[in-house]
């Protein structure tokens, strides 16, 4: 089913995106955002067409679009590790396969990821995925409420635990749909914390990642260069 590869991607996406990161990433300047509607709003698209992985590559910001203090990282391999989930009901009846790659289960799909070299460990991502509307829409807003419905859990990536803690934050008024969550990972005794925006707009769905500040500083930026002005 392919809400149970989404779910767990997600949560393994961010947990993987503060692997490197060493001890807790600060909010920053991150501001707060609005609620979550389902009403349009402003910069809605009534586009509905999916667009193909290549189009979605060539609308994914660059180096150039963040600054020189930016560099691309290089992309992961493809071997990934088997997933558990612990303590959240709603996760388990979702997932519980081996991680895909990060990558949510949507046909049409890129992704970059960048390191801030202006504070150390701090990296923003951005994920581009494209299908027909309503099943964006389903199963983006499916996985988040599961995520942001257990405010503490445990992923287990091959011998790996992580402790997840979720808050559901405001999302911004940005596309036809928009969430936002702020995740806090525990392990070794570390902690780290990963925003995560998600904005969809027709057939398109951006996910910005990484560092609260530098998620708020680009999300409207990927969001315009994701959905060109025809």
């Amino acid at each position: 089913m392919r809400t149970r590869t989404i779910a767990i991607s997600l949560a393994v996406f961010a947990s993987l995106t503060i692997s490197g990161c060493a001890g807790s990433t600060p909010a920053g300047s991150a501001s707060p955002l609005g609620e979550l509607s389902g009403q349009p709003k402003p910069g809605a698209s009534k586009a509905g067409t999916p667009v193909s992985s290549s189009v979605l590559a060539e609308r994914l910001l660059a180096e150039a679009d963040l600054g020189q203090d930016y560099s691309r990282k290089p992309e992961s391999g493809d071997r990934h590790d088997d997933v558990t989930v612990i303590g959240c009901p709603a996760l388990e009846q979702l997932g519980g396969d081996a991680a895909a790659g990060g990558s949510l289960d949507f046909p049409n799909k890129a992704k970059a990821t960048f390191v801030y070299s202006g504070s150390t460990g701090s990296e923003v991502a951005e994920e581009l995925y494209s299908d027909a509307a309503p099943r964006l829409a389903d199963g983006t807003k499916q996985i988040f409420d599961a995520m942001t419905g257990c405010p503490v859990y445990q992923v287990v990536i091959g011998s790996r635990p992580v402790k997840i803690t979720t808050q559901k934050l405001a999302a911004p008024t940005l596309g036809d749909q928009a969430w936002s969550q702020l995740l806090t990972f525990t392990a070794g005794g570390q902690d780290s914390m990963v925003k995560q925006t998600a904005v969809r707009t027709g057939a398109v769905l951006l996910i910005v990642s990484g560092s609260p500040a530098l998620v708020d500083s680009h999300v409207e930026k990927a969001l315009a260069k994701a959905l060109p002005a025809s």
